[in-house]
């Protein structure tokens, strides 16, 4: 057996608690949330503290920084609503221009060169050119973490979902064609393309 190294968190400094929880936990899913402002400016970013956290309701969760892009913290917080855009290939690329710290004048949907698609029961726009996109409202937000530098968890209840029919089996949904990314550490990301399937025990 390897000797593992021990870290107390008490004893860890600055960044290092979030570098050793972002290292290990992964992939992460990516949430790239839309958003709209008091002033009714769209926002999107990326979030990869995020995850389904129930299916009946389907619930949603992502955790946004109170530090650090808080333009979508301040927007769910005035405009109960979110959109949840399924980051896959084909937008990894713009994805990652809306994961910049703007200004919260600026729109970026515009920035990144998307699409606005309009919603059916929230405000927010979704990004058209994502193959699924979930329609969100609030449900609770938490303050987790450290009162200074810690969180706030948007928990959210999808009320309808955007699907393109090539992913789908009734309401299965075909993972090879969504070829959803996954969030590492650092710069990295990973491609969903390595799939393989394990029986449940009975």
């Amino acid at each position: 057996m390897t000797i593992k190294s021990v870290f107390p968190v008490a004893d860890l400094d600055g960044v290092d608690p979030y570098k050793l929880a972002t290292g290990l936990i992964v992939p992460r899913p990516i949430g790239w949330i839309g958003t709209l402002s008091e002033d009714g400016i769209a926002n999107l970013a990326p979030f990869s503290f995020f995850n389904c956290i129930s299916g009946n309701p389907p619930m949603f969760a992502f955790s946004a920084g109170r530090g650090m892009r808080r333009d979508t913290l301040d927007n769910v917080r005035s405009t109960p609503e979110f959109t949840i855009n399924i980051v896959s290939e084909e937008v990894v690329s713009a994805m990652n221009e809306t994961s910049a710290s703007v200004d919260a004048e600026v729109d970026e949907f515009e920035l990144a060169g998307l699409t606005k698609a309009v919603s059916t029961q929230v405000e927010p726009p979704m990004v058209a050119e994502c193959k699924a996109n979930i329609e969100c409202v609030v449900t609770d937000i938490v303050e987790v973490g450290d009162p200074q530098a810690g969180n706030a968890l948007v928990i959210g209840e999808g009320i309808v979902f955007h699907i393109e029919g090539g992913l789908l089996d009734g309401t299965r949904i075909n993972q090879a064609e969504l070829r959803a990314i996954g969030r590492h550490a650092g710069n990295s990301y990973s491609r969903v393309t390595d799939l393989f399937d394990l029986e449940r025990p009975a």
